[in-house]
């Protein structure tokens, strides 16, 4: 019988069990499709919330302890898969994107002594930059937040090392399998059952199923609020070295992301829709426009892919990470909203000691699951 069964094959499912296996537990990820090919997969891969000083401390407690541990995690799988998931300090730009009248004039002023007093609290280095003198790719030239240190990672090579590295561990991983139903005896589960008509048992079960975690869980997920929240990324392909640095722009969180080999990400849009994963015309127009008025060079005959994504959203964008109130070897993890890669190695070692019954590093109260 498995120690453990991740169920969901994202980056929070992946992640865990991992970090499980690198505990000597034996475990199975059962996951509905195939691996990493949800909103793991459709995500920007920025390793910081988007302006962490909007954010409340369970978030950025989580996120700052994660990228702490991001280095050596990344180090790791790529030593052990050979896959290069392209972890690098890419910094990133924020324009204020308000117009010159006095009011906006000294609301930025307020937003930036705002920031500037986050990010000297919490050791993260920030100045004030003209834009051009980071991006000169901009359309403008204007006074910006530069942060250096901001992380980035390619999310679909990061995937590809988990999956490598979870199967080189001894990790089993069923793909096609979505849970049909559950057997749970005496508050605990007995095991669960999957469309491929099989039985998996364990003495500990972890959801790791994003957006779809609540329906997965049907009764059982007693108050927990989880919901699917669709965002619609453009791909281009520029020639190397156009923009070197993720670049945002206020008001609406509009990001620019680009990769080493010139291939720079646009997005994203906040749509609730259920689960509908289409992408949309109006969106592709809107989010062209959009680069293009922020970096001239990008235009449509440029554009390499649109897709969607389903995050897992979560009030305040607090995950859950937690055993469950009654159903005592069923444990959470999940609701990362737009932050499940940021908070991934962090999330996976906090449950992990969560079922080993080790110290936790941080206060894990705001991950409660509610009952």
């Amino acid at each position: 019988m498995n120690d453990v069964i991740v169920i969901g094959g994202g980056i929070a499912g992946l992640a865990t069990a991992l970090e499980l296996l690198r505990q000597g537990a034996h475990v199975t990820i059962l996951e509905r499709n195939r691996c990493g090919e949800e909103s793991s997969w459709a995500g920007g891969g920025i390793l910081s919330p988007l302006l962490p000083w909007d954010y409340s401390d369970p978030v950025t407690q989580l996120t700052q302890w994660s990228n702490c541990l991001y280095p050596g995690f990344i180090q790791a799988l790529h030593t052990e898969t050979g896959i290069d998931p392209e972890f690098h300090a890419s910094g990133m730009l924020v324009l204020p994107g308000f117009s010159n009248h006095p009011e906006e004039v000294a609301r930025q002023d307020a937003r930036h002594r705002i920031a500037e007093t986050w990010c000297a609290r919490h050791d993260l280095a920030t100045r004030m930059v003209h834009s051009h003198e980071i991006a000169p790719a901009l359309a403008l030239d204007e006074p910006a937040l530069w942060l250096p240190e901001v992380c980035q990672v390619r999310n679909p090579r990061l995937l590809q090392a988990l999956v490598l590295a979870v199967e080189m561990n001894g990790g089993t991983i069923i793909e096609h399998a979505e849970i049909t139903s559950w057997k749970i005896a005496q508050e605990r589960i007995q095991s669960v059952a999957t469309s491929r008509g099989e039985e998996y048992a364990a003495a500990s079960y972890i959801v790791t199923a994003g957006a779809w975690s609540r329906q997965l869980l049907h009764e059982y997920a007693l108050k927990l609020d989880i919901w699917p929240v669709r965002g619609q990324i453009l791909l281009f392909k520029a020639q190397p070295g156009l923009l070197a640095t993720i670049v945002l722009q206020e008001p609406d969180n509009f990001y620019l992301i680009p990769r080493r080999d010139g291939y720079i990400l646009a997005g994203s849009t906040v749509e609730e829709v259920a689960f509908d994963k289409h992408t949309t015309v109006p969106v592709r127009k809107e989010l062209l426009e959009k680069a293009h008025r922020l970096v001239p060079a990008l235009t449509e005959e440029m554009l390499a892919g649109h897709w969607a994504g389903l995050r897992p959203g979560s009030p305040g964008n607090i995950p859950v990470i937690d055993s469950h109130p009654f159903v005592t070897n069923l444990y959470l993890n999940s609701g990362h909203y737009r932050y499940g890669v940021t908070m991934a190695p962090g999330s996976a070692r906090l449950v992990s000691n969560m079922i080993l019954n080790k110290p936790q590093p941080l206060d894990v109260t705001p991950y409660r699951w509610p009952a």
